[in-house]
């Protein structure tokens, strides 16, 4: 299948050199790393695609705004151009920025959940899940069944299995559902949108319970990419239009800045209109992040913030953001290659569980594939699948992913096509010693989100 790859809209102004280490150099840092990518040196990657969080290139007009940052502990312009930018977008009355998506969360979710309480989301992201976990409470994942399905074509796969919600909530009794949160895009399910007409339904079935909504907007631009391109009745409206109409549907927002904002450090919380709630949110704020009107970050991190939200609204942008994925699923389709269909807006999620039938859950196919593209061509990844999960937090048994993917987060405005090319070589040379990969141990993890600090060895190694 032919994808024609958009050019990127913009002239690169500055470059940073990068530089590939040779195979017997990448083995040994991988080892020295004890096979956790998060350990490696990023000067030690040739294409670093472990995470689009903050590792976007900036815009010569966020660069400009850095130097009108107002540094003003109270009240600077900065973050007053940084309500207006926000509230433009979004359309909620009350917006506290914090220095970025897991802070969000820390300040949110215990407003809404304590121990005896469940979260209910189409899926929990790591962070996400961590905060439910650190409140007392637990987390439950309810995406549509076709999300498991990563052959198969379905417009909207990461949406909220609402039948399944329905019977979650009465199962528990309204009574335990702390909140439900929708998370767009999906990202533990493939970077997968959901529709407007699901999110709908879904704040419809949490109106008639009494349960408030929270909606994870961290890549809410390409959400609404996908309603505009895919969904009947959208296809003449704005960017901003469909986002105003997104979040019509949820009480409260939280959102890292660091994906569609595309800034290097930055978060949201947006109420809607409940002013007693947000009062809970600048309580919660204050100690934890600093004062209301910065939030943790430097004026000049409000600035580009402000300006970031409106370039990532750009339709010119989203077309050659999403295309790159589309051009790189296309690709990888060609060679054989399984990975979650159709192409997510931030990521290839390569199916580790169909291309390592061999290794068992247990021993993580998903970081198996990872540490073997950075070993055959500097690339780093990373798993979203049962090393990710963790263990059960009341047995310490490990817990089996509805995915075993390896997750290739492409940054914004940073990697060209033939950087896009050379990560579809490097999976041909791996496929065709993919019988030949072998499964980890883990040798030591913390309690909580283990993935980012866990060391790992070879099974079969001493």
């Amino acid at each position: 299948m032919s994808v024609k790859y958009f050019a990127e809209p913009f002239k690169i102004k500055m470059v940073e050199p990068i530089k590939i280490l040779t195979k017997e150099q990448r083995v040994e840092k991988i080892k020295e790393a004890n096979y956790n990518v998060f350990s490696l040196a990023a000067e030690d990657c040739y294409i670093d695609l472990l995470t689009d969080s903050g590792t976007g290139a900036m815009s010569a007009d966020q660069w400009a705004g850095i130097m009108q940052g107002d540094e003003s502990y109270s009240g600077s312009k900065s973050f007053y151009r940084l309500q207006e930018s926000a509230k433009d977008i979004f359309g909620y009355a009350f917006i506290q920025p914090v220095h970025q998506g897991r802070a969000a969360e820390k300040v949110v979710m215990p407003i809404f959940l304590k121990e005896g309480k469940i979260s209910i989301s189409n899926m929990h992201f790591d962070t996400t899940r961590a905060h439910v976990e650190i409140a007392g409470a637990r987390a439950v994942d309810c995406v549509v069944k076709e999300a498991l399905d990563t052959e198969s074509y379905a417009p909207f796969k990461g949406n909220m299995d609402n039948e399944r919600l329905v019977k979650i909530i009465e199962e528990y009794g309204q009574e335990k559902v702390g909140v439900i949160i929708i998370t767009v895009t999906n990202n533990s399910a493939g970077g997968q949108p959901v529709s407007m007409e699901n999110i709908k339904e879904t704040s419809a079935i949490a109106k008639k319970y009494g349960i408030p909504v929270i909606i994870d907007a961290a890549r809410f631009a390409e959400n609404c990419h996908f309603i505009k391109k895919r969904e009947p009745g959208y296809a003449h409206k704005s960017i901003k239009d469909i986002a105003r109409e997104l979040f019509t549907y949820g009480d409260v927002f939280t959102m890292s800045s660091k994906k569609d904002a595309i800034v290097n450090i930055g978060g949201l919380v947006g109420v809607k209109n409940d002013e007693a709630l947000f009062e809970k949110v600048k309580a919660n704020t204050i100690p934890m992040e600093g004062f209301i009107s910065y939030g943790g970050l430097a004026g000049r991190d409000l600035e580009a913030l402000a300006i970031g939200l409106q370039e990532g609204v750009s339709e010119d942008f989203l077309q050659y953001r999403i295309g790159q994925m589309e051009y790189l699923s296309a690709k990888l389709t060609e060679a054989g290659i399984p990975h979650q269909s159709p192409a997510g807006g931030h990521a290839i999620f390569l199916d580790a569980k169909k291309l390592l039938p061999h290794i068992p859950y247990h021993e993580f196919p998903g970081q198996a594939l990872t540490l073997e593209l950075y070993i055959e061509a500097g690339i780093r990844g990373c798993d979203i699948g049962s090393y990710m999960l963790g263990n059960d937090p009341d047995t310490g048994v490990q817990l089996e992913s509805q995915f075993e993917f390896t997750r290739l987060a492409v940054p914004r405005r940073v990697y060209t096509q033939s950087h896009l090319d050379v990560i579809v070589e490097a999976l041909k040379a791996i496929k065709e010693r993919k019988d030949s990969l072998k499964g980890y141990a883990i040798t030591w993890e913390p309690k909580i989100l283990r993935h980012f600090t866990a060391k790992l060895k070879p099974l079969g190694e001493a």
